[in-house]
């Protein structure tokens, strides 16, 4: 039993440590996303920024010109995790790319209208056919 609560401290020890390398980065040019691994997405590449629900939290989703989705671990809101800043925090993340994408930027038609198909029954019409 005494071992449970150990592992139970450890683990969240180690996210407490990782957890403040956790969000984006926002450069003129792209925004670094922090996550387990650290990803580069060019703001010319985006097509939306929006809030999404997951596993009971709201989290910001960057969607990509080829339908692939980044889920942001920073900002995040939820039960436990109440973050008083978050919307103020998404406002800013979508101003930056809306400011930042270049006068050359045009919307990309979804994948499915690409092909031919029908349109993609999620929230957001740049997400991958599932």
């Amino acid at each position: 039993m005494a071992e449970s609560f150990g592992l139970w401290g450890a683990m969240l020890l180690v996210l407490l440590i990782t957890g403040q390398y956790f969000g984006v980065t926002l450069t003129e040019s792209k925004a670094i996303v922090h996550n387990l691994r650290r990803r580069t997405i060019h703001w010319s590449n985006v097509q939306a920024i929006c809030v999404e629900g997951f596993q009971g939290t709201q989290t910001v989703v960057i969607y990509e010109a080829g339908g692939r989705r980044t889920r942001l671990r920073a900002p995040i809101t939820g039960f436990l995790c109440w973050d008083r800043g978050f919307e103020q925090k998404f406002h800013i993340i979508g101003r930056w790319w809306q400011d930042h994408r270049g006068p050359d930027w045009t919307p990309v038609p979804p994948p499915a209208t690409q092909l031919g198909g029908p349109p993609v029954p999620d929230q957001n019409p740049f997400a991958s056919p599932t």
